[in-house]
C-alpha cells in the first residue's frame, strides 16, 4: 500500500456562513500543492519571502476551473506554526466555497489532516510542548475570561517551564546519586545523603504544590462546580435561578410543585463555570411524577459541590440538621418582605430586588475555596495531576530509601528515574505514541 503523502491540509476556520475561509497546508510539498491552484501567480511560492502574502485566483488543478480568489500566505520552515513549510489559502467563507477550495487542494496532492495533526507536528518539530498543545484546545473551548487567561498563560509556557524545572531538578538528583554508586558505601561523604535528601524534599514539596493547584482551582476551572438550589416548595428556588441568570429561565408560580424536574443552566461566577440546578420542592406528596422529581433532587444534593438550601424569610422555618455543613449554604429568601439577619454562614437575598446576590456569590466562591482576586496562571489538568501524583509517590519512596539505615542508593535512584519520567510525560520530554494519540484526538481537524 503506498505511503500517504506527508503534505496535509484542512479547513482551519469554523464551518457555516463567514467572511473568510482559511485552508491550511503543511509539510513537504506544500508549496508545490499551492502552485497548482495559482498557476497564473507568476513567482512560485517557494521563491517568495516567508511571512508575506499575495492575491491570486484559485483554480482546480484537474478541471482548471476558477473556483475562488483570495490571499496566499507563505511560511518557510521552521518559521511556521508546525515548523514545516506552510501555505494558508484565504478564500471566501461559507460551507460550499470552503469545501470546493479544500477539494481542490486535496486534488493537487495533499491529504486531509487528522484531528490535531497540525498541533501534533508542531510538538514533534519542537515548536511547543504538550502543555502548550493542550492549552490550544483549552483556549479555543474557553467559556469564561478566567479560563481563557489561564489557557493563554499556559500557551506562553507558564506551566511547561515550571514542570521542566522540576524535571531538570529530578534528573539532577538522580545523576548525583548514580555518580555516588561508583564509590563504596564507606567512601560516601558524610554530608552527601543529608544534602541530597534536603534537595529532593524541596522538589517533593514543589510537586505537592502543583497537585494542590488541581485540587483547589484546576478542576473547578476546567470541569466547573455543581451548585444545586434546594428547599421546600414556594421558597423561591426558581426565582433565585432566574435572578442569578438575569433572565426568566424557570417558571415561577404560587402553586406548590410547579417545578417537577431539575432545570440546569451554565453560569460563570468570577470566571468559575458553575452548573446551576433548580430542583423540585422537598415535601411529602402522593403525586408519582412529583415524587420522581423529589427523588432526583435528593440525588443531586448528594452529588453537589455546593447545596444552596433556601428558606422563606417570612416563615419561622430553620435548616434541617441533616444538611452537610461543608457543602451547604443556607439562603433566606424574600428579604424584601421580611428581613432576616445573616447568621451561621447564611445569606439573606431578595430575588425581586437583587439585594444579597453579590454576597451570595462571594459566599459560594469561599465555600469552593476560590480566591476571586488570585492571579492563576500555572494550574494543571487531570492528566497532569495524575502524572504529578506518580512523581510524588515515587519521590516519597526515594526519600524513604535514603533515610532508612542503611540507605539504599540504587532503590532511591530507580524511584527518582520513575519520578522524572512522570514529569517528562507532562511536557512531552518522555512520551509514547498512545499518549500523543490520546491528547491530539481531542483537537479539531484544522488544529
Amino acid at each position: 500500500m503506498p505511503t500517504p503523502p506527508c503534505c496535509i491540509a484542512a479547513i482551519a476556520t469554523a464551518s457555516g456562513p463567514a467572511g473568510v475561509c482559511v485552508i491550511r497546508i503543511s509539510g513537504e510539498g506544500a508549496f508545490e500543492v499551492a502552485d497548482k491552484l495559482v498557476p497564473h501567480a507568476g513567482k512560485p511560492c517557494r521563491e517568495r519571502q516567508g511571512g508575506t502574502f499575495f492575491h491570486a485566483d484559485f483554480h482546480h488543478p484537474l478541471t482548471h476551473e476558477k473556483i475562488d480568489d483570495g490571499l496566499v500566505l507563505v511560511f518557510h520552515a521552521p518559521h511556521s506554526f508546525t515548523g514545516e513549510d506552510v501555505i494558508e489559502l484565504h478564500g471566501h467563507g461559507g460551507t460550499v466555497p470552503s469545501r470546493r477550495l479544500l477539494d481542490a487542494v486535496l486534488a493537487a496532492g495533499a491529504r486531509l489532516a487528522e484531528a490535531g495533526e497540525f498541533s501534533k507536528r508542531a510538538f514533534l518539530n519542537g515548536r511547543m510542548d504538550l502543555t502548550q498543545a493542550e492549552a490550544i484546545c483549552d483556549f479555543i473551548q474557553a467559556k469564561t475570561e478566567r479560563i481563557a487567561h489561564v489557557a493563554r498563560a499556559q500557551l506562553d509556557g507558564a506551566l511547561g517551564s515550571h514542570i521542566n524545572r522540576l524535571y531538570d531538578a529530578m534528573t539532577a538528583h538522580c545523576a548525583d546519586i548514580e555518580h555516588q554508586l561508583d564509590f563504596d558505601e564507606g567512601e560516601l561523604p558524610d554530608s552527601f545523603v543529608r544534602n541530597t535528601t534536603t534537595a529532593i524534599h524541596e522538589t517533593h514539596t514543589q510537586i505537592q504544590r502543583m497537585i494542590a493547584s488541581w485540587n483547589t482551582s484546576g478542576h473547578l476551572l476546567r470541569e466547573g462546580a455543581l451548585v444545586v438550589i434546594s428547599g421546600k416548595p414556594n421558597v423561591g428556588k426558581s426565582s433565585l435561578l432566574n435572578a442569578m441568570l438575569g433572565r426568566n429561565r424557570a417558571i415561577v408560580h404560587d402553586a406548590p410543585g410547579t417545578t417537577r424536574d431539575a432545570i440546569e443552566e451554565g453560569y460563570a461566577l468570577e470566571g468559575i463555570p458553575l452548573r446551576l440546578v433548580d430542583t423540585a420542592g422537598l415535601r411529602d406528596t402522593a403525586d408519582a411524577v412529583e415524587q420522581e422529581g423529589i427523588s432526583r433532587a435528593h440525588r443531586l444534593i448528594q452529588q453537589a459541590d455546593i447545596n444552596l438550601y433556601l428558606i422563606d424569610s417570612t416563615t419561622p422555618d430553620m435548616p434541617p440538621h441533616t444538611l452537610d455543613p461543608s457543602r451547604t449554604i443556607v439562603v433566606f429568601t424574600k428579604k424584601d418582605l421580611a428581613a432576616r439577619p445573616d447568621a451561621d454562614g447564611s445569606v439573606a437575598v431578595s430575588s425581586k430586588t437583587g439585594e444579597g446576590l453579590d454576597a451570595l456569590g462571594k459566599r459560594i466562591l469561599r465555600k469552593l475555596g476560590v480566591d476571586a482576586e488570585q492571579d492563576i496562571t500555572a494550574i494543571v489538568n487531570a492528566r497532569h495531576a495524575d502524572e504529578l501524583r506518580l512523581a510524588h509517590d515515587a519521590t516519597s519512596h526515594a526519600l524513604t530509601a535514603l533515610t532508612t539505615t542503611p540507605c539504599d542508593l540504587v532503590i532511591a535512584a530507580n524511584h527518582l528515574r520513575e519520578a522524572a519520567e512522570a514529569l517528562g510525560r507532562i511536557t512531552g520530554r518522555c512520551y509514547a505514541d498512545d499518549l500523543l494519540d490520546a491528547i491530539f484526538s481531542r483537537f479539531c481537524v484544522g488544529k
